[in-house]
């Protein structure tokens, strides 16, 4: 029993990945019709990860908001600055500031 479980359970996990990307693709198509329904695509995914232990990509973990849980568009509703070695990213829904750093270059 216990091997059938942890397939099961791996299965679960691959189908809520699946499902969390589906999700940001849903967000992203519908934002500028209706970002409200965006939002609920976002946060519907995020709760697939968290029951799932499923992180969510890099990629996508960038584009909304953890304060407001709204996605990021730039140029429609968050700010993208760079600044010394950091990505500067504002909502501009609820002013939240997230900070990635960046290295540049290295030389040799």
């Amino acid at each position: 029993m216990a091997k059938s479980r942890k397939k099961n359970k791996a299965v679960a996990r691959s189908i809520a990945q699946e499902r969390i990307e589906y999700l940001f693709d849903l967000a992203k198509g519908e934002f500028s019709e209706n970002p409200e329904l965006s939002k609920r695509y976002v946060s519907l995914a995020r709760k697939i990860g968290m029951r799932h232990r499923v992180s969510i990509p890099s990629e996508l973990k960038i584009s909304f908001c953890k304060n407001c849980g709204s996605l990021l568009l730039p140029g429609n509703n968050s700010r993208v600055r760079l600044k010394d070695a950091s990505i500067i990213i504002t909502c501009l829904d609820c002013g939240n500031i997230k900070r990635y750093p960046f290295d540049k270059e290295k030389k040799g």
